[in-house]
Formats: structure tokens, C-alpha cells, sequence
């Protein structure tokens, strides 16, 4: 399978909120790059959908970000590309990637989802 990515991965473990049609998911990211990141969730998307979510920080503050659905298995989870950062979201992006990369692939960085 060729590598389509631009960016490199880092794997990650962060809690994160998604809605849709009303209704509340949660989401546990485990991969992350300057481009996108994969949702491990339940929650149904469709290909092609902008999805807007919350990734929780170690910090215990929110990251508000929006991506475009790539790929999705129902029942596991899905792909997304980042679409319309600011520079606030790609600064703290990459503080979290920067995070992450000191940590290592043995040890992802993570956060308790707490609800607000």
C-alpha cells in the first residue's frame, strides 16, 4: 500500500468529543501528524464529511479542530485532514506532535477525558 500521508505519524492516546446530528461521541485519538489524525470511535461519518471535534490536553484545556473524513470503518473509528487551522490550532498542534515526539512511540502522550 503506498504511503499517502505527507506528514509523519506520531501515536498518541488523547480523549477527544465529536458531534453529530445531535448526538454526543467520545473518541480516543491514537495517531496524530501536522496533516490529520485517526479517531478510534463508534460513531458513524461518512467519507468526505467535515467533522468538528475536541481533543482534550495534557494541560487539561481543549483544542478545538475540524477535518474532512478520508477513510472510516463503522464501529472502529476514522481518518481525518485537518481543514481550516488558524494559528492558534496549528500552534498548539504542534506543541502536542512536538509532545509526542519527546515521549516516543513506547509511551504516547495522554489525557483523562474529563466532561465539561
Amino acid at each position: 500500500m503506498d504511503e499517502r500521508r505527507a506528514k509523519p505519524r506520531l501515536s498518541v492516546s488523547l480523549d477527544a468529543v465529536w458531534n453529530r446530528d445531535e448526538n454526543r461521541h467520545t473518541a480516543k485519538i491514537t495517531d496524530l501528524s501536522e496533516g490529520g489524525c485517526y479517531l478510534d470511535t463508534v460513531g458513524e461519518v461518512m467519507t468526505g464529511e467535515t467533522v468538528a471535534f475536541r481533543i482534550l490536553l495534557p494541560d487539561g484545556d481543549w483544542l478545538y479542530l475540524e477535518g474532512e473524513v478520508r477513510h472510516h470503518r463503522v464501529g472502529v473509528g476514522f481518518g481525518v485532514k485537518f481543514v481550516d487551522l488558524d494559528d492558534q490550532q496549528r500552534e498548539n498542534l504542534l506543541v502536542l506532535l512536538r509532545l509526542a515526539n519527546e515521549t516516543g512511540p513506547a509511551t504516547p502522550i495522554s489525557a483523562d477525558l474529563v466532561e465539561d
